[in-house]
């Protein structure tokens, strides 16, 4: 079977959200700046241009070149980093928490959508740098989330007490966890490659978010990632006039709830605070909330008068952290950024601030979904096409398409369709002769079509039923490739970490990933290794 993608409306595991959106529907085009294709690129880069402030790119630059003074740096990155002092370079960035050994496989895929599409716009607009940036998630503090990989069906777990942001955590307990996931990895130069990079970052960084900044660049450098850690007072000296205006005014709230009201036929992603901005310690991250004209840090005794709130502010920054609905004004104030890639849920809170961003005067990005991607091996590939299958079907809900093939493996018709509308065109004129007599008789005559309707679906799947078990063996092969292909009957690359696929293929997954995935295509990719 070849190498082939499908659209992401087609494969049926986006939101009709993200389908409208992808299909730009007319109801949600206030809700974004410009559609992401390449010549709408040009517009965006000349307005954000226009709104940039050098100053903020030099702040920038100084804190990037601290941040990577213990890396070893490629030659493309560095570049990029000074490129960045220059009004003629715009970033394209992905987000994403700080997922132990990048947890599911889209970590990835986000990151090759950023690098790929700064490729593509360097061809277009060659006048202009572009550079991809990957946004550490590291003021969250949803430690569940990322505290965990799957490899092989098995989930490898740190077992840690957290609170507060989850970048300042001690790497400390993550040997046990690499003793426990090297037995797994077995033998070989590519698990050797892995364990050596787990313990490069892990056991030789002190914290999640030096670890992640190793883990990222070992896999990416030589690409021009640039890595950021906006968790940094210089940075935060930036989003004062923004922080300030949230404590005082309540801007993101009142523009949120007005967009969501936009979008009541979806399902509303998030739902904004009155203050959406939490206070943060290295153990605490805590909301602030505004009550009886006094500011108060949830869960503690921290409380601030208005004046004392805003000395707070002017003196420490760095204590103030957005949450998800102000962390996205504040990456485009510190960035000269164009485009924000993301998943499907990352888009659906970005069309939520549409109105929020215009408001504050700061330029809304082109929002692009990020790379999706199916990867499948040779036998797997052989195999599909010996039950042929294209994919399609192995995109199909396994009920769908288990039914489909048992019909097709069928000597005779399992859809009783036909008898159906046979039958209701004869009740028809029952109806018809009925409604011409008492209501009693009208009445036994539709309960009579029910029964009837009934007992044909009823027989429909008695047959069904029959065929399975005569095509047990071949359905049984059906559902144990997708299974493989679809772990727990949900997307790949939402479940298996990276180092399944490298333990097979090594160096080269990731050029192939990169040779492969297009940015601005919106196909669901499938690729055969």
């Amino acid at each position: 079977m070849p190498t082939d993608c499908i659209s992401y409306q087609d494969s049926g595991y986006f939101t009709p959200l993200m389908n409208d959106y992808l299909d730009q529907k007319e109801n949600l085009q206030s809700l974004y700046n410009r559609f992401p294709i390449l010549e709408n690129f040009k517009e965006q880069l000349l307005e954000k241009q226009e709104n940039f402030d050098i100053e903020n790119r030099k702040v920038l630059v100084s804190v990037l070149k601290e941040q990577y003074q213990s890396l070893t740096v490629s030659k493309l990155t560095n570049q990029n980093i000074e490129a960045l002092k220059e009004q003629n370079t715009f970033t394209i960035t992905t987000g994403h928490q700080l997922n132990l050994f990048t947890g599911p496989l889209y970590f990835l895929y986000k990151i090759i959508s950023a690098i790929n599409l700064s490729k593509e716009l360097k061809t277009k607009y060659p006048d202009y740098n572009f550079v991809p940036v990957y946004w550490m998630a590291t003021e969250d503090h949803d430690f569940d989330e990322i505290n965990y990989f799957n490899f092989k069906g098995k989930k490898f777990r740190w077992n840690k007490e957290s609170a507060g942001p989850v970048g300042r955590l001690s790497t400390e307990g993550l040997a046990e966890v690499l003793h426990v996931f090297s037995k797994e990895l077995g033998q070989g130069s590519n698990a050797e490659t892995i364990k050596k990079l787990f313990e490069e970052a892990y056991l030789k960084h002190d914290n999640l978010t030096d670890a992640t900044r190793f883990l990222a660049n070992s896999l990416f450098g030589e690409y021009g990632l640039v890595i950021l850690d906006a968790d940094n007072k210089e940075l935060k000296k930036l989003f004062i006039p923004f922080v300030k205006e949230e404590l005082l005014h309540q801007t993101s709230s009142k523009k949120v709830l007005e967009t969501t009201e936009k979008l009541k036929k979806y399902n509303v992603q998030v739902n904004p605070r009155d203050i959406n901005l939490f206070y943060i310690e290295d153990h605490l991250r805590e909301r602030i909330i505004f009550q009886n004209e006094t500011y108060y840090v949830n869960k503690t005794d921290i409380r601030f008068s208005e004046k004392e709130m805003l000395s707070e502010l002017e003196n420490h920054p760095e204590k103030f952290s957005p949450n998800v609905i102000m962390r996205p004004l504040y990456q485009e104030v510190i960035l000269p950024n164009l485009c924000y890639i993301g998943g499907g849920g990352e888009l659906a809170y970005w069309l939520e601030l549409k109105s929020f961003f215009d408001a504050v005067n700061i330029t809304f990005p082109i929002i692009l979904l990020r790379n999706s991607v199916l990867l499948a091996t040779e036998k797997q590939a052989k195999k599909a096409d010996k039950l042929n299958l294209n994919w399609n079907d192995l995109f199909s809900k396994q009920t769908d398409l288990v039914n489909e093939k048992i019909k097709s493996f069928s000597e005779f018709a399992i859809d009783f369709s036909e008898q159906k509308a046979f039958l209701k065109q004869q009740f028809e004129n029952l109806n018809a002769i009925a409604s011409k007599t008492d209501k009693s008789f009208s009445g036994a005559v539709k309960a009579q079509e029910a029964k009837q309707i009934k007992g044909l679906e009823n027989l429909e799947k008695r047959l069904l039923k029959a065929e399975k078990r005569k095509h047990s063996e071949e359905l049984e092969r059906i559902t144990d490739l997708q299974n493989e292909l679809f772990p727990i009957k949900s997307l790949q690359e939402r479940q298996t970490n990276f180092s399944e696929f490298y333990v097979t293929n090594g160096e080269a997954l990731i050029p192939k990933l990169m040779t492969e995935l297009q940015p601005l295509e919106n196909k669901f990719n499938v690729i055969v290794f």
